[in-house]
């Protein structure tokens, strides 16, 4: 009997990755090809992440659909997590966005804890705590101020409810969500409506999937989509324009199970497949995930669904092709990797301050290229205002010391962001996108870029075998020189047009400029 098809390409993958294997005992070329697919460096995790990454293509695969617009994916995507609010003196706050704006970032995720700003009972937002008495919005307001000055943006993380907003208090975790949903709601709003206008982006909750995120109780998917339908629902009441993000889900292969400690975790994909179920695709515009390498390096390939590594967010695409949200983005809300020492708990994995520093970078780069429906990615974190948590993990994400000493990683990623040359790699790209740069007279409109100027032009520079423009209904004649190729006018009529197509995929720089007409642009495809 004639073996499968599915057998025989078992075996060849068997062989395959046993070729691969044994050269990568001889030689570093091959070595560095073999941790470009599994994310480890040392050898016997080479050999081990070769075989499980060989295996990927015998199951099904995440349906990633890279060739269809995202909503929120032209903003310059590079963000970090700060804990400004716990700064008590302005001047530090001052210098950490300063800091934070020099490395070339351009986005704070900052939270605004529910607990800090209405603190003593619903509608009350002065705090009394210590004298003298002032309003709870002085410190925020500072902080949206600074953030402006340095021209950074703000994503709103609401969170952390206060105690009076359950009746048992604290007792069941001061993450716990309140006894009525609509105290939440009232809150977001009161939030997006102070900083209308200066805030566009707002997290409904954060990790609503894990212990102790949920408060000492069991997850529940369908009690949070429905705190986060009201939020959604009083947020854009309040402001049409802003941009409300699911709570990020926490990367985990658990299926809720209570544990005696009192803690549970959800499967960050069943977790969100339920909220599906329970109405959430109306009550979001981006779904936020947390990624962590945890185990590996960002280039780790392994596609398991039990697997925690790098590659996860492309599970959680799939949830959202599959429930027709191609369209919305994924943003990475946390991401990183931990440079514990020894004598602490490697529950977050362990890496050296030269991995961390490499794998920061690595990892935008890979995200970038592979990733087009991803839209942010903030780094976890700037830094703590003390050096209290020293005993605990966690505190080894930090890119800066308490006293702004910069570490390694900070360092990397102000090298790597401040000398960027952005590039259009595969998948569709809005005109509006941040890599492409406009000069002359041109306008957003609803269907991204627009002229009527000529000489109007604009310069990118993209990697792939086929570049096609999407144009609007406007006609114009365009010309269009790559920077290996004599210069072509191109009449635009409403139809997408191939601009440059190659056999092999490189780098090239490509110019167009208006010659008559008036144009509008879509979009970029890059195959």
């Amino acid at each position: 009997m004639k073996p499968s098809r599915r057998v025989v390409v078992l075996i060849l993958v068997i062989l395959v990755g046993a070729a691969l294997l044994s050269a990568a005992f001889r030689f570093g070329s091959i070595r560095s090809l073999v941790y470009a697919v599994t994310g480890e460096d040392t050898l016997a995790g080479q050999a081990r992440g070769v075989f499980q990454w060989a295996f990927r293509w015998t199951r099904p695969l995440p349906q990633t659909v890279d060739d269809v617009p995202v909503a929120y994916t032209d903003l310059a995507p590079f963000g970090i997590n700060t804990f400004i609010n716990l700064e008590v003196e302005p001047e530090k706050r001052a210098r950490s966005l300063e800091m934070i704006a020099a490395a070339g970032f351009q986005w704070i995720r900052q939270e605004f804890p529910w607990e800090d700003i209405e603190i003593h009972a619903k509608g009350d937002f002065e705090d009394r705590r210590n004298e003298p008495y002032r309003s709870a919005w002085e410190k925020y307001d500072n902080i949206v101020a600074l953030a402006e000055h340095y021209d950074l943006q703000i994503i709103a993380r609401l969170s952390n409810p206060p105690a009076w907003s359950r009746s048992r208090g604290d007792e069941n975790g001061t993450y716990a969500p309140p006894d009525d949903f609509e105290d939440y709601a009232d809150f977001a709003a009161a939030v997006a409506s102070r900083y209308q206008g200066r805030i566009r982006f707002y997290q409904v909750w954060n990790e609503p999937n894990i212990y102790p995120e949920w408060g000492n109780q069991p997850v529940d998917p369908e009690a949070y989509t429905r705190l986060l339908c009201l939020a959604y629902q009083r947020i854009k009441a309040t402001d049409p324009d802003a941009v409300v993000i699911g709570g990020a889900l926490a990367p985990t292969d658990q299926l809720g199970t209570l544990l005696p400690d009192g803690s549970n975790n959800l499967m960050d994909v069943i977790f969100l497949q339920r909220m599906y179920d329970a109405g959430a695709g109306d009550c979001f515009d981006v779904m936020a995930v947390n990624d962590y390498m945890l185990f590996s390096g960002p280039t780790d390939r392994r596609m398991r669904p039990n697997l925690i590594n790098f590659s996860r967010p492309q599970w959680v695409r799939d949830v959202m092709v599959a429930n027709g949200d191609a369209h919305k983005p994924v943003w990475l809300t946390e991401m990183n990797s931990n440079v514990v020492p020894e004598g602490l708990p490697t529950i977050f994995g362990r890496v050296t301050e030269e991995q961390q520093a490499r794998y920061a970078v690595e990892a935008l780069e890979r995200i970038q290229r592979e990733w087009p429906w991803v839209g942010m990615v903030n780094v976890w974190f700037f830094k703590r205002p003390w050096d209290l948590e020293k005993d605990q993990a966690w505190y080894y994400f930090r890119l800066v010391e308490p006293d702004f000493t910069p570490l390694p990683i900070y360092t990397s990623l102000k090298t790597y962001l401040t000398s960027l040359e952005p590039v259009l790699y595969r998948g569709y790209h809005s005109a509006t996108t941040w890599q492409i740069r406009y000069q002359g007279d041109w306008e957003v409109s609803d269907a991204g870029m627009r002229t009527g100027s000529p000489d109007a032009a604009l310069a990118l520079t993209w990697e792939g075998r086929q570049l096609t423009l999407i144009p609007g209904d406007a006609r114009a004649t365009v010309r269009v020189s790559t920077n290996n190729g004599q210069p072509e006018d191109i009449r635009l009529c409403g139809q997408p047009v191939t601009l440059a197509r190659r056999l092999w995929s490189r780098q090239t720089t490509l110019d167009l400029t208006i010659i008559e007409g008036a144009a509008t642009l879509e979009g970029f495809q890059i195959r």
